[in-house]
């Protein structure tokens, strides 16, 4: 159902992650471990190939909120250098000039209220120094292959609040609504205002508008040799109610011409990647437009001069991303998605031939390739936090060691595979983490916790919601249901238009196969999830009342009710259509409210005040319905809160509510003591 994110519990720390005693004895996962942990992201290589810089996000117990800082390492992983030192307003999105003389980042730094701005750190040493300062800051920029320009994504000006007062007018002015999709996460209500491309004179400071119109621009690239620029546009009469972007390019001009390349029925996108040679540009093409919520992304290359495009992936059933080209144009890097994995590949443009370059039970979630053909990665696994690699020759090489002393500190457990078969004969994938202390023999109180999307996957990589439950004597299931990724094509879309039914089977075959196995307790099982796994949450314990205790974070079931209060209102009207004309299918779409007196599981409800992707209101009346009739219920509300719950205390209130809600149902004598 829609194409909710999965709200993925963010693995960030505190701000100077302390000294760890050593010890030969491990202990368990606990709540605060969360500010312990490091995220690292966003690898860059310098041009020199003799770097790669990265982002460490940390969250703050004292000061109840998050940062990041950019570091740097050496390709030897001999030296590791912290480049800034904010305490708040971090940066992000570093990118080295092409010509090695600046690392520039983004930040909101000195309380900026106009959003990110771009700042640069010269390679000679010296403080930060701030470049723009665009009235609506900054969402995306890109190096010119000179270091002269940097081309930059940023949103129009809201001329109302410009012509206020600076200090903005005491009573806000009345919202006016006159878009089909007309609200977004975290966004809020969207007006007329839309995201362009602009230039940007390093040298002068001077700013060009380079696009213009009622349509967005995003993922913008240059040609390698400066003159032009590709972007990414859905360029229809009304862009909100169609599913149609495609690639453009254009002259590096103001007035310059746009000339469309792709034209496929459906969105093509991803950041597109020029050849080495400017004479092809590499992109994602993706499923029918029909197909939204369950798009499943294909590697394609088309003429940057114009010209039939052509798919290099389609044998291949699986979704790429992040498209690469190698230094000598003969083939493309992209990850791919691949049951339970997420590995890098070589994809041969001659013939479409894919060539793993990684092995091995984890998932790669970035890549970045520097013109002399080097390598850096991202990749984690079941029990490493994500760290930075390169691959040189062989198997990826380790730089980054950010989390080695926590790691060392707790006892972290491996996911092992396993398949269930279910009745109507589809075959399950899931992953099995059994408890700390775990013994063969023994049965143990087990955990389905369910993904959103649902156009994702569970898999090897770092989860630290899984090892806190595993931690707390608790086998966990996670299950790739159909409508996940990672399975092809046919299984992500085998949930079109039929919400709550498959997917549940999936789910219920997956625990009777732990079951099976002797691990599951099954008169100690529990639910939950967030966003389309809250819903699904619904779903399943409107089904059977096998589950003693039951989480269901930002979910929704009166599905009829949803419409036009979130933002998936193209998603509603294309795959379900408007509920006065299918009236049947939104009531067959809502049976876990319908039946609601069917459920007699324990529940807890949880959402942020201010979900626009879920609105909190789907969780309210699934509170509501069963605290009519008596069954165990609490709705805990997360103020100023969107789809993703980022503020620190909130993150682990939630984690706490976690085992104490499982505990007192699964655990009874457990409960008052969980943390």
């Amino acid at each position: 159902m829609k194409t909710w994110m999965l709200a993925a519990l963010p693995l960030l720390a505190s701000l100077a992650a302390p000294a760890f005693a050593q010890s030969p004895a491990r202990r368990p996962v606990e709540v605060n471990d969360l500010f312990y942990l490091r995220t690292v992201r966003d690898p860059q290589v310098s041009p020199d190939g003799k770097w790669v810089a990265y982002v460490v996000s940390t969250l703050d117990s004292a000061k109840d909120r998050g940062s990041s800082d950019l570091y740097m390492v050496s390709w030897d992983g001999s030296r590791t250098v912290q480049l800034t030192f904010t305490p708040a307003d971090g940066e992000s999105s570093p990118r080295w000039s092409p010509d090695n003389h600046y690392l520039a980042f983004t930040s909101s730094r000195g309380g900026s209220k106009t959003g990110a701005q771009i700042w640069l750190l010269d390679r000679a040493g010296g403080e930060a120094q701030q470049l723009t300062k665009l009235k609506t800051g900054v969402a995306d920029y890109a190096w010119s292959p000179d270091s002269r320009t940097i081309l930059i994504v940023a949103q129009d000006p809201d001329s109302a609040a410009l012509a206020g007062d600076s200090a903005g007018p005491k009573t806000p002015k009345p919202i006016v609504i006159d878009r089909y999709h007309y609200k977004q996460d975290v966004r809020g209500y969207l007006g007329k205002r839309r995201s362009h491309l602009y230039l940007f004179d390093v040298a002068s400071k001077k700013v060009e508008q380079l696009t213009s119109g009622p349509y967005d621009e995003t993922s913008p690239s240059w040609s390698p040799d400066g003159k032009r620029v590709a972007f990414v546009s859905t360029r229809a009469p009304d862009p909100d109610r169609v599913n149609d972007a495609n690639i453009y390019v254009m002259d590096a001009r103001p007035g310059a011409e746009i000339h469309q390349l792709t034209t496929w029925n459906g969105p093509d996108g991803g950041r597109p990647a020029w050849s080495p040679d400017g004479k092809w540009i590499a992109y994602l093409q993706g499923s029918e437009p029909q197909y939204d919520a369950y798009s499943l992304n294909e590697l394609a290359v088309v003429p940057a001069a114009g010209g039939p495009a052509r798919v290099l992936t389609a044998a291949l059933d699986r979704p790429v991303r992040d498209p690469e080209w190698t230094a000598d144009g003969s083939a493309i890097l992209g990850l791919v998605s691949d049951d339970r994995d997420e590995y890098l590949a070589r994809v041969r443009v001659s013939d479409g031939h894919v060539e793993h370059l990684t092995e091995g039970r984890r998932v790669v979630s970035a890549i970045a390739a520097a013109p002399g053909g080097k390598i850096a990665l991202l990749a984690g696994t079941d029990t490493e936090p994500n760290e930075v690699y390169v691959l040189d020759g062989g198997a990826p090489r380790r730089l980054t060691h950010e989390n080695d002393a926590w790691t060392a500190e707790v006892t972290l457990l491996p996911a092992e595979d396993f398949s269930a078969k279910g009745k109507d004969g589809t075959d399950v994938h899931g992953l099995l983490t059994r408890p700390v202390g775990y013994a063969a023999g023994q049965r143990y109180p087990t955990l389905l916790r369910i993904h959103g999307g649902p156009n994702g996957q569970d898999g090897h990589s770092f989860n630290f919601e899984r090892q806190l439950f595993a931690s707390h004597g608790y086998a966990v299931i996670h299950v790739n249901y159909r409508g996940s990724a990672g399975r092809g094509a046919a299984y992500q879309k085998a949930i079109y238009a039929d919400w709550g039914n498959k997917e549940v089977k999936d789910l219920l075959a997956a625990v009777d196969q732990v079951v099976a196995m002797g691990v599951a307790d099954s008169t100690r099982l529990g639910i939950g999830g967030w966003s389309y796994g809250g819903i699904l949450t619904d779903y399943t314990i409107a089904t059977t009342p096998r589950f003693k205790a039951a989480i269901a974070g930002a979910g929704s079931a009166l599905q009829s009710s949803m419409y036009g209060i979130d933002q998936y209102i193209y998603q509603w009207d294309t795959e379900i259509g408007q509920p006065w004309k299918h009236e049947a299918l939104y009531e067959k779409l809502s049976y876990p409210f319908w039946h609601a007196d069917r459920i007699t599981t324990p529940t807890l409800f949880l959402g942020g005040e201010r979900d626009f992707n879920v609105p909190l209101v789907g969780g309210e009346q699934m509170y509501e319905a069963l605290r009519s009739q008596g069954i165990e219920t609490e709705l805990i509300i997360y103020p100023n809160s969107f789809h993703g719950i980022t503020t620190p205390s909130y993150q682990t209130d939630r984690l706490r509510r976690y085992l104490a809600w499982y505990g007192k149902y699964l655990k009874p004598a457990a409960a008052t003591s969980q943390q």
